[in-house]
C-alpha cells in the first residue's frame, strides 16, 4: 500500500500531498500520523522555503473518514481522541512552521480537517469548481482542527457562525469574497499557479518571511493552539452521542439525519 502521506523537498519547496484518494483523502489516525511526521519534516530541513499542501484523487480533503468513523462503534470517543490529536499537532505544526504555508484545493475542502487545514495555511489557491464546507454540525459533530478559532479570524465571528451552524457549500468565488480563498483559477490551472506562487515565496529572504508569519498569526490567532485541546475535548465527547452515530449513518445511507437530542 502507498504512503497515506507523501513529502518530497526540490528547489526550497517542501510538497505535503495527503495521498487517500479511494477515501476523498479521508482523515483516519495514520493519515494524521503520517501528515505530521511531513510536517515535522519540512520543521526539519533548513532549505525549506515554502511548504505546499494539496490531496492527490478527485479532492483536497474530505474531513474526517465517516466510515471509519462509524465502524468504531461505541470505541469511537477513544478513536476520535487519538485522531483529534494527531489533527492538533499537524494543525499547530503548521501554524509554527517558519516556511509559508501554500495549500491547493480541488474538489471539496470539507470537515473540521479539510476545512481546518485551509484555515490553518498561509495562502490558498482554489480551483472555479472547488466547494468548501464545515459539516460537523450536521453529524452530530464541533468544528476542529482550530477551525472553530482560525474560521472567525479570517472571516469575522458572525459569518464563521454562519457557516459552522448552517453549513452552506461555498463555490470557490464565494469563499474567495470573503477572504478564506486568496486566489481562484481555472480547474486545468491550478498546478501552474501553485508552483508559480511557490516560487515567488522561495526568493523573498527566509528570515524575513518567517518574521512576517510569526507577527501575523501571533497578533490575529493568540488563542488557537489554546483552543485544539478543547475542541479535541468538545468533539470525543459528541462522538459518544447517538445523535452524532445517526449523522454518521445518515452521510453513509445518502439520507436526512434524524436527530433526538441524545
Amino acid at each position: 500500500m502507498s504512503a497515506p502521506v507523501l513529502y518530497d523537498v526540490a528547489d526550497g519547496v517542501a510538497r505535503i500531498r495527503l495521498n487517500r484518494p479511494e477515501a476523498s483523502n479521508g482523515l483516519d489516525v495514520e493519515l494524521l500520523r503520517a501528515l505530521n511526521d511531513a510536517v515535522l519534516a519540512a520543521h526539519g530541513e533548513p532549505g525549506v522555503r515554502v511548504v505546499v499542501l494539496s490531496g492527490e484523487g478527485p479532492n483536497f480533503c474530505a474531513g474526517g473518514d465517516v466510515k471509519t468513523f462509524a465502524s468504531k462503534g461505541e470505541e469511537l470517543p477513544a478513536y476520535l481522541r487519538e485522531a483529534t490529536a494527531w489533527l492538533q499537532i499537524a494543525t499547530a505544526s503548521l501554524l509554527r512552521l517558519k516556511a509559508p504555508v501554500v495549500t491547493a484545493v480541488h474538489g471539496f475542502a470539507a470537515g473540521g480537517g479539510g476545512l481546518g487545514l485551509v484555515c490553518a495555511s498561509d495562502i490558498v489557491v482554489a480551483t472555479r469548481s472547488a466547494r468548501l464546507f464545515s459539516g460537523a454540525v450536521r453529524v452530530g459533530m464541533a468544528p476542529d482542527g482550530g477551525s472553530s478559532v482560525t474560521l472567525a479570524q479570517i472571516v469575522g465571528v458572525r459569518k464563521a457562525l454562519e457557516l459552522l451552524l448552517l453549513n452552506p457549500t461555498l463555490s470557490a468565488e464565494e469563499a474567495r469574497e470573503i477572504g478564506l480563498v486568496n486566489r481562484v483559477v481555472e480547474d486545468g490551472e491550478l498546478a501552474d499557479a501553485v508552483d508559480e506562487l511557490a516560487a515567488r515565496l522561495a526568493a523573498l529572504p527566509p528570515l524575513a518571511v518567517a518574521a512576517t508569519k510569526r507577527l501575523v498569526w501571533d497578533g490575529v490567532g493568540a488563542s488557537i493552539e489554546a483552543r485544539l485541546g478543547e475542541e479535541a475535548r468538545v468533539v470525543s465527547e459528541l462522538s459518544g452521542t447517538a445523535d452524532a452515530r445517526e449523522g454518521l449513518a445518515a452521510v453513509i445511507e445518502r439520507r436526512r439525519p434524524e436527530f433526538t437530542g441524545s
